[in-house]
């Protein structure tokens, strides 16, 4: 009878003949008879035992197996292994003496060592490698990859940004200490997929890397990492990287070893590893977010293919590995013999977790807010009546109320039998109060928008999360209706069925594009980008509505506000549909689709929900798959799964529709269940899942007493057979049937009747502190600075005379500088939000601002100065005025003065007097070079009908004015 070694030693064969081994005994040897032989039983020389495998390539000596047993621990082997690579007789031909290659096998383990790494240490690989990549790793020998990353060279000034020159160092450092996986967490905006070329850029070239797999989840995503790694021209060779080395976006399921960069989906990887001959899945929606994978808990059975040896890819990248994917695809990532990196904006404790903690690099938003990569963000919290409470309607037989079926959209009016009183969590499932809706965009267009954006012209790109497509369809009506625009100003982009309205773009002599004209595509032709491109690109729409089709992987810079109309609960999923707003963009790109707007300075979370104040997790609620329909959850229980995800979102999703029920549809199910209620299904659904019960049910089963703690193997026994239990009802077919059909005949109540209200509207608390923080930074700053700062000095003694706008233009450029990261426009906000009463002027702020700005923070009021020093009431006025505004008043004062001492002007030269005043509001002083760069001064006779006006004045007049209006 076989021994357990014995059977590790048939795996182990079978392993070896799928890599291209052929197995010969020692007594029959052949060499010749392939190009890679693993001889069983191979005496060494005396004293150094005999190798259980010695593989041969071309006939010669390359490494050793040792074999063991399942279940024994491979690194006490070790030592066994290393005696047997030294133990070659000598008059034998070898690759390398001693033999550089080590594997300690069982039945279930492989570990790998090679001794040609400077450090050699030995790791877990998947399989063994075939004779060709042993070949390949000897030939390079201290060459190898695991070698030449211990001596990378610096990396060049000025290409990279300080983020992304230190997360290739801390990868390469992590490369060098051998470290198997790396994990890089760099917030949205701050050029992750960037950083990622320019590490495989340097790996290629100065580690002798063969092949690099960067591996996304979405084809979209596959499409943009093609374009960064074509378009890349490295720091010390003016051809593009696509001209240098081999990049390959997979469209079939062929790896050619030529490839040097390969890009894939996850879905499209484990189908090349299956051996399927080409893919049909969808590479166009997220794989690692697909709630119906979810019911898989086990990771995807992944076998050897020997089409695709362990070593054909030197290094993994995973992009966007946020997601938790590691329960289920860690095989297919785990397969190859490579390094594994991942990078992510928002790692959950899974993805720390499967990269062994090895978090190399940490860059989050507010570090990138610091550095200018981001724009910050404020949130306004809007609370309605509605919102909070619901809302309550009651029966009358003379009213009429709107009745809308779920599934179809079709409206009804029926006199409602019996109230309904409602509650917030119910709005946009089984209620609509569409004056809910209203009040919240009214309030978005009233006063988040005036105040948040002042002076703009247009409602800034605006994205609003949805809770369901109906409720989506909802907001697009009843936002159209509230801004009075038409189609084009507010749209819903989802992936149904339908039109979309998509750019003709052209691209004009410096590179930007135009918008010439638009074609209309349906939807299901198109990919998640082409539906996205013209929110992205066009000035239309300025509002979009989605549920979750672009709340991550989309690069929408222009994007101002974040509308949420829903309640997000998973942490990582919050953060990365804040990430939407965060991206940076030049000024004239947004100017390009917001010709007002001057620059993205930050943009604005409109919290309609409490999103922002809701707990966040990165576990799983009861309802653990909110995404997946009522018909797989009960396909799945009828084939006999009982996945406990499965069942836990079972038994939240009946217990909704349970609430809804009518009596008659409930005694119809009892009927079907046989005689069971649906609320008691449900009971026995949540028991079934719950670790508590089924250690109760474990006592029971096997008799211990309360005290008496049951083992591991007697709770999952009990749970999987309370889970079966619990799904047995759901095999009746009848009562599938009928659950599904009350469930699409759910009809949604329209409340028009109740009027809602707004409760509180502005900015939150913590927008508040961010404003306190910004306002004490810049007044920090000052008195720091007050003596390095020639401009600064002039504030502090009010020299106001002596500066230029040079000076302020200097000024303002200082305090964008990191870590102040502040605008004229930023920081008269923050001053708003904290002195209300005290800040005058709307719209967006000229540089010159910067002087009232600064006159406000040092305590100045107005300065007395030339002719009006007796009109002006010092010390009154404490305001925060815009600068323009302060010269206005002065100038208007000024010309009282000049009417009191006999001094008349006519209307037009009143009319070159108020040029003049607009020239020094926004340049700080009036050079006679304004006459001829100034537009309207200019066209309107400049320097010449400037002294045909003013004659010999014209100087005193200029002095007089640039003295006191600056005062």
């Amino acid at each position: 009878m076989p021994g357990p070694e014995d059977e590790a030693r048939e795996v182990i064969d079978a392993k070896l003949v799928a890599a291209g081994w052929a197995i010969q005994d020692v007594a029959a040897v052949n060499l010749g008879a392939a190009h890679g032989v693993a001889v069983r039983e191979f005496p060494l020389k005396p004293g150094h035992g005999e190798a259980d495998y010695l593989l041969y390539v071309d006939a010669e000596a390359i490494g050793v197996i040792e074999a063991k047993p399942s279940g024994f621990t491979l690194t006490s082997a070790e030592g066994q292994a290393r005696r047997y690579s030294e133990g070659l007789p000598d008059d034998l031909n070898a690759h390398h003496r001693p033999l550089p290659f080590v594997y300690q096998a069982s039945g279930t383990e492989i570990h790998f060592t090679s001794f040609l790494d400077q450090n050699p240490r030995s790791r877990d690989v998947f399989h063994f490698h075939t004779p060709e990549g042993l070949l390949e790793i000897c030939k390079d020998g201290p060459r190898q990859l695991r070698n030449m990353v211990r001596d990378m060279p610096p990396l060049p000034d000025g290409s990279l940004w300080e983020v992304q020159r230190k997360a290739i160092g801390k990868l390469e450092e992590s490369f060098a200490f051998g470290r198997p996986k790396a994990l890089v967490q760099m917030t949205m905006g701050s050029g992750k997929t960037f950083t990622a070329v320019n590490f495989c850029y340097r790996l290629l070239k100065f580690a002798n890397a063969k092949r690099i797999l960067f591996l996304v989840d979405r084809k979209n995503l596959g499409k943009q990492a093609e374009a960064e790694f074509e378009n890349f021209v490295p720091p010390d060779d003016p051809r593009r990287f696509g001209d240098i080395h081999t990049v390959n976006r997979l469209q079939s399921n062929t790896l050619r070893p030529s490839d040097e960069i390969v890009i894939t989906t996850i879905q499209r990887l484990y189908s090349i590893l299956q051996g399927e001959e080409e893919f049909e899945g969808d590479e166009e929606e997220s794989q690692f977010e697909k709630a119906e994978d979810r019911f898989e808990t086990e990771p995807k059975p992944v076998a050897y293919n020997p089409a695709v040896p362990i070593e054909h890819f030197d290094i993994i990248i995973v992009d966007e590995c946020h997601r938790s994917i590691y329960g289920l695809w860690r095989q297919v990532l785990e397969y190859f013999d490579a390094f594994i990196v991942g990078l992510t904006a928002t790692p959950s404790k899974q993805t720390i977790a499967f990269f062994k903690k090895n978090l190399v690099m940490e860059y989050d938003h507010a570090k990138a807010v610091t550095d200018g990569v981001n724009v910050d963000f404020d949130v306004w919290r809007i609370r309605t009546r509605i919102t909070e409470s619901g809302s309550k309607l009651e029966k009358d037989p003379h009213v009429f109320i709107p009745i809308r079926d779920k599934q179809t959209r079709a409206m009804r009016y029926e006199a409602l039998s019996e109230d309904i009183e409602y509650s917030g969590n119910e709005l946009d499932r089984s209620v609509v109060a569409e004056d809910q809706i209203r009040t919240v965009l009214e309030e978005l267009r009233d006063k988040v928008f005036p105040t948040a954006f002042p002076g703009r012209k247009e409602v800034p790109k605006t994205l609003v999360f949805a809770k369901t497509d109906s409720h989506a369809e909802d907001i697009v009506r009843v936002c159209r209706e509230v801004f009075g625009q038409g189609n084009d100003f507010c749209e819903k982009i989802t992936y149904r069925t339908g039109f979309t309205k998509v750019p003709i773009c052209e691209k004009q002599p410096d590179g930007s594009q135009k918008e010439v004209g638009h074609r209309w595509e349906k939807t299901s032709n198109l990919t998640a980008e082409e539906v996205e491109s013209h929110f992205r690109t066009a000035f239309n729409p300025r509002i979009a509505v989605t549920v979750d089709k672009i709340a991550t992987g989309t690069d929408v810079k222009a994007i101002e506000c974040l509308l949420f109309m829903r309640d997000v609960r998973s942490a990582s999923l919050f953060e990365q549909m804040k990430g939407r707003g965060v991206r940076v963009i030049e000024p004239d790109k947004l100017r390009d689709v917001t010709g007002s707007a001057k620059a993205k300075t930050h943009f604005i979370i409109v919290d309609a929900v409490g999103v922002c104040e809701s707990k966040k997790s990165y576990t799983s609620p009861s309802n653990v798959q909110p995404g997946v329909s009522l018909k797989k959850l009960l396909d799945h229980v009828s084939l006999g799964g009982t996945n406990s995800e499965a069942l836990s979102t079972l038994s939240s999703r009946l217990t909704r529709l349970n609430r809804q029920l009518t009596a008659d549809q409930k005694g119809e199910l009892r009927d079907l269940a046989k005689g069971r209620s649906l609320s008691d299904l449900v009971g026995k659904l949540a028991e079934a899942v719950d670790p508590d019960a089924q250690a109760t049910r474990a006592r029971k089963d096997h008799g211990l007493s309360a005290k008496q703690d049951p083992t591991p193997e007697q709770v999952e026994a009990a749970g999987k057979a309370m889970r079966k239990e619990a799904a047995k009802p759901f095999l009746q077919a009848g009562l599938r049937k009928r659950l599904l059909e009350i469930r699409q005949q759910l009809d949604q109540v329209i409340d028009e009747l109740s009027d809602d209200k707004v409760l509180h509207s502005d900015y939150d608390a913590a927008s508040e502190e961010r404003a306190r923080g910004m306002v004490k930074s810049f007044e920090t700053w000052l008195r720091d600075h007050r003596d390095e700062i020639d401009a600064l000095e002039a504030f502090y003694s009010r020299r106001y005379g002596t500066l230029k706008f040079a000076d302020i233009k200097k000024l303002v450029a200082e305090i964008r500088k990191p870590p102040l990261n502040l605008t004229v426009d930023s920081l008269w906000q923050a001053y708003q939000r904290l002195e209300k009463s005290a800040v005058r002027g709307t719209g967006e702020r000229q540089m010159t601002d910067l002087v009232s700005l600064i006159r406000h923070a040092l305590g100045q009021p107005p300065k007395s100065s030339g002719k009006i020093k007796d009109e002006m009431e010092i010390g009154e006025n404490s305001e925060l005025v815009p600068f323009g505004d302060r010269v206005q008043e002065h100038f208007l004062l000024w010309l009282a003065v000049q009417e009191r001492e006999g001094a008349a002007f006519t209307e037009e030269q009143q009319r070159w007097l108020g040029e003049i005043v607009r020239v020094i509001s926004s340049s700080m002083r009036f050079e006679e070079e304004h006459f001829d760069y100034d537009p309207w001064l200019s066209s309107h006779g400049g320097l010449g009908k400037a002294h045909e006006l003013f004659g010999e004045q014209l100087q005193p007049i200029l002095e007089d004015l640039n003295d006191t209006l600056v005062a």
